[in-house]
């Protein structure tokens, strides 16, 4: 009898072991899939003590031991790593990004791949972000995370900061609302957002238009959506690129001369961001410089070094005549990503500026 009570029991909690067992698999397939691809930056970065916030190396940290560092992703997402570059973002290039972009696209294009977060260096975050928000072929969730501070150091932002990254990823409110950028519990969009500060956490901004939403109470709250078309609405494909066009940026100052622009010019520079003073105004002594630049096909895009405001067209300068574009709200170096990519499909101005005014 005793035999049989025992061979009972071990039924029932084999019975009870795999039932358990098929709860978790099904508490498991109900959360979202989410890929982390890391690429480096203040977020994988070390410091010598845990108060050194400057002068720390950057891009130490790979991306398994982000992960295991914030065991709590494990409640919001099935999270995975993968380890795609690990380097300072100053060093991001075109080609970093087409290898991103495309990789993005082959994951995001995976039926068990539901968002993607990219760890990254806040210097060019911004860049990549807007690369990404014009190629990525997906409505699926695309964010950008950083961090102010390194890993070792007290009170690191970096943990806090990829554990909301991930939620928004997990989001059914971030479908199809461009690649995002999420920082400082702030949710921003990547075409709008910029670093306005060298070393505060609350360096990433959108000054004028302002933020998305926030994160609170381990939830995602969005206020507002940027109107501008972006990811599978644009009309970039870089799945067969290998290069970008070369653009530069010109900065405007006083006294300012011909000199950069022309040297930028004779080293194969198919387009150049102007970033003017003011309304993205052109100093009379290098505007002959520009007219030649431009009889030899070279694009030439109005900027602004103000950082905020619309570019007037026919404002400071007769675009008309100078066969100029402007660009619009878009700063220098987000101008830049924008006019490589227009000049992979055309080199006409008007079809130029009618993307700068659709992006």
């Amino acid at each position: 009898m005793l035999q049989q009570k025992s061979v009972q029991f071990m039924k029932l909690l084999f019975g009870f072991t795999l039932m358990l067992a098929a709860g978790v698999q099904a508490a498991e397939a109900a959360k979202p899939n989410v890929v982390i691809l890391a690429t480096g930056g203040t977020i994988a970065g070390s410091g010598a003590t845990t108060t050194t916030t400057v002068g720390y190396t950057a891009a130490t940290v790979g991306v398994d031991n982000l992960i295991k560092a914030v065991p709590e992703l494990a409640k919001v997402a099935n999270v995975k790593g993968e380890q795609v570059f690990q380097i300072a973002s100053e060093n991001m290039s075109n080609e970093h990004w087409l290898t991103l972009a495309k990789r993005v696209n082959a994951l995001l294009a995976q039926r068990d791949v539901d968002g993607i977060v990219i760890t990254h260096g806040t210097d060019t975050l911004e860049e990549t972000a807007y690369f990404l928000d014009l190629t990525v072929k997906s409505k699926k969730p695309v964010v950008l995370v950083g961090a102010m501070r390194p890993s070792t150091a007290i009170s690191a932002d970096g943990p806090i900061n990829l554990y909301n990254a991930v939620m928004l990823a997990a989001s059914q409110e971030a479908v199809g609302k461009g690649v995002l950028v999420a920082l400082n519990d702030q949710i921003n969009a990547a075409r709008e957002v910029t670093k306005t500060n060298t070393s505060t956490l609350d360096t990433f901004k959108t000054t004028e238009l302002g933020m998305l939403g926030y994160f609170q109470g381990n939830k995602v709250h969005f206020y507002r959506q940027s109107t501008r078309k972006n990811t599978a609405d644009t009309e970039f494909d870089v799945s067969n690129l290998t290069a970008l066009p070369q653009v530069d940026i010109v900065y405007g100052y006083a006294n300012m001369g011909p000199v950069a622009l022309n040297a930028l010019v004779a080293a194969g520079a198919k387009g150049i961001i102007h970033a003017g003073v003011g309304d993205g105004s052109l100093a009379a002594k290098v505007v002959p410089s520009l007219q030649a630049a431009r009889k030899q096909g070279v694009v030439i895009v109005r900027a602004a070094r103000v950082g905020q405001g619309i570019v007037a067209r026919n404002g400071e300068a007769n675009d008309d005549e100078l066969d100029t574009v402007v660009s619009d709200t878009l700063n220098a170096q987000k101008a830049r990503i924008l006019l490589m990519l227009a000049l992979t499909k055309t080199s006409d101005t008007k079809e130029i500026q009618r993307m700068f005014y659709t992006y």
